[in-house]
């Protein structure tokens, strides 16, 4: 019987094989052009239930910040850290490579209530919310010096993840990065981790740690990917990450009346960031739809069901280019 995501693979294909390589660039490796999409949607207790590409590596973007924020609930829980207390907010980090001092840009970031508290403090707990909820790059920063980079490879290791997925730094710590110091993920990996958070793995701390990890990815407010290309109303807890030319999501999906599941999606691909996001929901509806064929995810009565949303992409690609990022991590 063949696969239900049979279509689909070869959608995905043609969209990377239109993408054109004189305009694409990796920032996982940038000698390597070549654009890359991969998808891994599975159970919560790891098991896939379709992988496509799923093992390529790509920079992780915001996506770090999920692990990073499983890590401190850890140490709150271990009794190490405290999520009351205050933490000095400052906008300038030491290197994880030399400890040199470089700054955040407050304009490339998407957090106004921490930068307001510039010079004065914000709780661990706060930090660890703007880290998810709005994505904000000086909360994960803070998080990353009060938390240490050690436990957030801990995290990695017990879920299972592979040497492609790799924290080694915060962001845009651009003399780490020059010196080949990066953060980089696979969609499975991050689809195992988002599954250990949906079973409350015990080796991470069980309920205790990762409800209020799931509460807060539920809080996410964008969600202009993955959740979009899913039937209105569907719960989700995810985390995306965007840069120009990469643009991913992980989300936690818990349909009513169905099994929960994760799904994961990972692009390094020449599309500016709002086709990215058109994309990545694509493809979170085609994979709906392989396992619902008689629903129809967006609920949009002026859209031909028959017509895969990626399929659009793969028309357009090589006219697209890469604009900048709201992310403003261009390490």
């Amino acid at each position: 019987m063949p696969s239900p995501f049979s279509d689909l693979d070869s959608r995905l294909d043609r969209a990377v094989s239109a993408s054109d390589p004189s305009e694409a660039t990796n920032p996982t490796n940038p000698s390597d052009p070549d654009a890359t999409v991969s998808v891994w949607l599975g159970d919560l207790d790891g098991r896939p239930r379709y992988e496509h590409d799923a093992f390529a590596p790509h920079y992780a973007a915001s996506t770090m910040k999920l692990p990073l924020v499983i890590a401190a609930f850890r140490r709150v829980v271990r009794g190490e850290l405290d999520l009351d207390a205050p933490v000095a907010v400052t906008g300038t980090f030491a290197s994880v490579l030399d400890g040199s001092p470089f700054d955040l840009d407050e304009a490339e970031d998407q957090d106004p209530q921490t930068w307001a508290a510039l010079g004065g403090t914000r709780t661990l707990g706060e930090l660890a919310e703007q880290a998810i909820t709005h994505s904000s790059n000086i909360a994960t920063n803070l998080l990353v010096d009060v938390v240490g980079l050690d436990e957030v490879a801990e995290v990695l290791r017990i879920v299972g993840c592979s040497p492609a997925t790799v924290v080694g730094r915060g962001i845009e710590d651009a003399v780490a990065r020059r010196a080949g110091i990066t953060n980089t993920v696979t969609a499975a990996d991050l689809g195992l981790v988002m599954a250990a958070v949906g079973r409350r793995e015990p080796a991470l701390g069980g309920d205790e740690v990762l409800a209020p990890v799931e509460a807060m990815l539920a809080r996410q407010e964008h969600v202009d990917q993955a959740p979009a290309g899913l039937p209105p109303g569907t719960p989700t807890a995810s985390k995306s990450g965007w840069i120009p030319g990469v643009s991913h999501d992980v989300a936690l999906v818990r349909p009513v009346g169905e099994e929960p599941f994760v799904i994961a999606v990972c692009t390094t691909i020449d599309l500016d960031e709002t086709e990215a996001a058109v994309f990545v929901a694509g493809i979170a509806r085609d994979v709906w739809r392989a396992e619902h064929p008689t629903d129809d995810p967006t609920d949009d009565p002026t859209d031909d069901p028959t017509e895969p949303v990626t399929e659009s992409v793969t028309e357009s690609v090589t006219d697209l280019a890469a604009q900048p990022g709201s992310e403003g991590e261009q390490a």
